[in-house]
């Protein structure tokens, strides 16, 4: 009996119905863009220093400019030995007695600022930005800053909770169902948090979203190549991630337009709603029907896609039977990962290199958060180069490999943040363009990772050994704010310098890795074990030969 491949060779591996299938899951992939990098905006951190009411007042009185109330009220250069103004704390002054003066009020106090006390704000903080942020809206500065750490890292656990469970119950219960429901709740708690009263809430409901919006992302993955064929599966993948990209651009500019954080999260959360259309659009998986024994409804599916791409089903063709026959009495484990020499090398690189993916992806987007720049314009132009790094993987990896461009990008990615750390602050338009080259590099390392993953592990393992080593990606998440923010509070630009050390260790061990262009999927731990051996001479020719006849090996 025909597989849906070979029936998907006479009805259209990439026609009409694939083209509108793949145009509307891509949507659902530049959607996921805000849930993912959004904090930068949701939460950036703009310049800020106590609230006073009575410097406020003395202000008013005084008809100080902002300069001059920052200067005379604010402690700063030579104040307690700082070199910048402080955020965080005050000068423990009454500024509502009379006997202050406008020029210099402090003066009369003591000799020396230094020998003033200060404490912690006590009233607030005075945010210096026309909008509104998750920050500014619950004070998540200074003591707090931990807050805004916890919120981003809550849903790369959700991240990490959802794409293992909803995977799970999308293989048991139909892609389709699960697309659905990931879509509802995603579109549910993104409103509920744009309303949601105290910090305690938008936790709560940005942890949901992160529970079901990778995991719709994946299966989106999923079917949109689960629905092509064989040719066309690789290239699908790569333009689907490219459409996060655009996603990228589109929440640069809403951003912009939309300064207020909750009027920005409604906004980006609305299209969510409209994906519920997608129940009359999207048939189930055909693959995955006859995984579990629903061969008449798969073949109902085959003649829906035949009728949408206007050709015609030959009666040849009218039954199904599974891609691969799966044998029974393998049962994977996760010592299978680490149990033998070279799957345990493989699994421990691809491990570390999803890691340093997640955390220079996400920690380059929100160190320029904190830039102190123009967030949107670099935001915008830093997104412009995934699509050169979409192009070039799309370029090199059937013509030069996937091993040497992969270590490459990790190799640029992590020396472009060295670099950063040296360019001197006047230099922006060299910062913005070192940085963008970075932001390529990591693109293009995190979209090969994908793709190598599940080339390197045998049939039986296969998804098992992309599932847990993808894994460290949502760890890699979890972590990366507090080492973005608690870091620059020691040196601003001390995470480059760890994202840097990060990046060219990935590099070093990819080379470590076998190459897998044009060699088949491994079915077995022995030829996976043995992807790094190449052939010698005398066996090369004892298989060309074998080969031009036609007659198997033994």
């Amino acid at each position: 009996m025909p597989t849906v491949d070979d029936i998907l060779e006479h009805i259209g591996e990439f026609n009409f119905f694939q083209k509108q299938t793949f145009f509307l899951l891509a949507l659902l992939s530049a959607a996921f863009t805000p849930i993912y990098v959004g904090i930068v905006f949701l939460a950036f951190t703009p310049d800020h220093r106590c609230l006073s009411p009575g410097v406020a007042e003395l202000s008013r009185r005084c008809g100080w400019s902002l300069a001059e109330e920052l200067n005379y009220t604010v402690p700063g250069p030579g104040a307690a030995g700082e070199t910048f103004p402080d955020q965080c704390h005050g000068y423990e002054v009454d500024w509502n007695r009379s006997g202050l003066s406008c020029v210099d009020p402090l003066a009369g106090l003591a000799a020396n600022r230094s020998h003033l006390p200060l404490g912690p704000c006590r009233h607030g903080w005075v945010y210096d930005t026309p909008g509104s942020s998750i920050v500014t809206e619950f004070n998540l500065v200074c003591a707090n800053s931990w807050m805004l750490d916890l919120l981003q890292s809550a849903v790369n656990v959700g991240f990490f909770i959802g794409s293992v469970g909803i995977g799970y119950l999308a293989d048991r219960f139909g892609r389709k169902l699960c697309l659905l429901v990931t879509i509802l709740i995603n579109a549910a708690s993104g409103v509920l948090m744009a309303v949601s009263p105290n910090y305690t809430w938008v936790l709560i409901f940005r942890l949901i979203q992160g529970l079901v919006s990778k995991a719709g992302w994946l299966i989106g993955y999923i079917q949109i190549t689960e629905f092509v064929g064989l040719s066309y599966r690789r290239t699908v993948g790569i333009v689907y991630q490219a459409a996060f990209t655009v996603g990228l651009l589109v929440l640069a500019g809403v951003a912009y337009v939309l300064p207020h954080w909750r009027w920005l999260q409604l906004t980006v959360t609305l299209p969510n709603v409209c994906f519920v259309l997608y129940y009359w659009c999207i048939p189930e998986s055909p693959r995955w029907l006859i995984a579990q024994n629903k061969s008449a409804k798969a073949m109902r599916v085959m003649k829906y896609i035949a009728k949408k791409n206007g050709k015609p089903l030959p009666a040849s063709l009218q039954s199904l039977r599974p891609d691969e026959e799966v044998d029974k009495k393998l049962n994977p484990s996760f010592l299978d990962l680490v149990r033998t020499p070279q799957i345990r090398k493989h699994t421990l690189i691809l491990m570390y290199n999803w890691f340093t993916s997640s955390v220079l992806y996400q920690g380059l987007i929100m160190h320029m958060g904190l830039a102190g720049s123009n967030i949107y314009l670099d935001f915008f132009f830093s997104a412009l180069v995934e699509f050169p790094a979409a192009l070039i993987i799309i370029l090199t990896i059937d013509r030069i490999g996937r091993r040497y461009p992969w270590a490459a990008s990790n190799m640029v990615a992590g020396a472009a943040c060295l670099a950063s750390v040296f360019i001197p602050d006047d230099l922006h338009w060299l910062r913005v363009t070192v940085a963008c080259l970075g932001r390529m590099g990591i693109t293009m390392a995190f979209e090969m990772v994908c793709l190598v993953n599940a080339e390197l592990y045998p049939t039986f393992i296969r998804n098992l050994g992309v599932l847990v080593c993808s894994s460290m990606c949502d760890i890699g998440g979890i972590i990366t704010p507090f080492l973005v923010y608690r870091l620059t509070d020691v040196w601003h630009e001390l995470p480059l310098v760890v994202f840097g050390v990060v990046g060219l260790v990935a590099g070093g061990l990819v080379l470590l890795l076998p190459e897998t262009k044009g060699k088949a999927l491994p079915e077995t731990i022995d030829e996976a074990e043995n992807m790094q051996r190449p052939r010698n001479n005398k066996e090369k020719m004892i298989y060309l030969q074998v080969k031009k006849l036609d007659i198997p090996l033994n």
